[in-house]
């Protein structure tokens, strides 16, 4: 796993919007697409056309403004082939085309060399790409039934879920138990805030999350800051797990 991106919407310590890299023997896939995303990739050298999936959380620019940056590249650098799926909330279709038009009007539609493959998830429910099975949970990060998830993916015996942007929900439980590696949004320290997770919270449900491996990711200013940031493992721009 490689942090292409771990910053919020502001770009927070100058980091670029969230982006994880997971890779196995068979897997090669990412994890939400931020605006900046491609500028990353590109710097930390990452081969986009072995990238077989993209799992999007939500819609927000910083987690789906980077798509049609990475489809423009695949079309006319890139010279990809291989098909590409991307997964996301319900409303994935239109979104996608509504994002690729107010980015590159006429883009949606064009023709290209590889084919491109939209699967919608819905929350409690998973999806088999490839050797990769993905599972949704409900996030809540604007209307309590919003189009945002937070996800479990299971390949090659391993498990990685992360909590999308949300706050504290229940949902986040059944997503993080057990799993090899857990990457949770902790925006503030002990701040609550409406529709983002907070270090407090995690702490406070730890006894029931009980991930093998938790890195914090999407931190405020404020939270990059906090003198707590040292006791825990966080997410840097270009960071590499291994996932044991």
């Amino acid at each position: 796993m490689q942090f292409v991106g771990c910053g919020d919407a502001f770009g927070s310590g100058g980091r670029f919007n969230t982006c994880f890299h997971l890779v196995g023997e068979q897997v090669n896939l990412l994890i939400d697409c931020g605006a900046s995303s491609l500028i990353s990739m590109k710097r930390l050298g990452i081969d986009r056309n072995a990238i077989s999936t993209i799992v999007i959380t939500h819609f927000h620019a910083d987690h789906f403004g980077g798509i049609p940056f990475f489809i423009l590249d695949a079309q006319f650098l890139s010279k990809r082939r291989e098909p590409l799926t991307i997964v996301g909330p319900v409303g994935l279709t239109s979104w996608y085309e509504r994002v690729m038009e107010t980015a590159f009007p006429g883009s949606a539609g064009a023709s290209r060399k590889f084919e491109l493959h939209l699967l919608e998830i819905t929350p409690d429910s998973s999806v088999k790409v490839g050797e990769a099975t993905i599972r949704a949970y409900q996030a809540v990060h604007g209307p309590s039934d919003g189009p945002c998830l937070a996800v479990r993916i299971e390949a090659e015996g391993r498990s990685v879920a992360y909590t999308g942007d949300t706050e504290w929900t229940p949902a986040l439980i059944p997503a993080a138990q057990d799993a090899d590696l857990f990457i949770a949004e902790a925006y503030f320290r002990d701040k609550t805030v409406v529709t983002h997770l907070s270090l407090d919270a995690i702490e406070a449900h730890l006894a029931q999350l009980r991930p093998k491996r938790l890195v914090l990711t999407h931190m405020s200013d404020e939270m990059l800051q906090h003198r707590d940031r040292d006791n825990f493992e966080t997410a840097e721009d270009g960071k590499v797990i291994a996932i044991d």
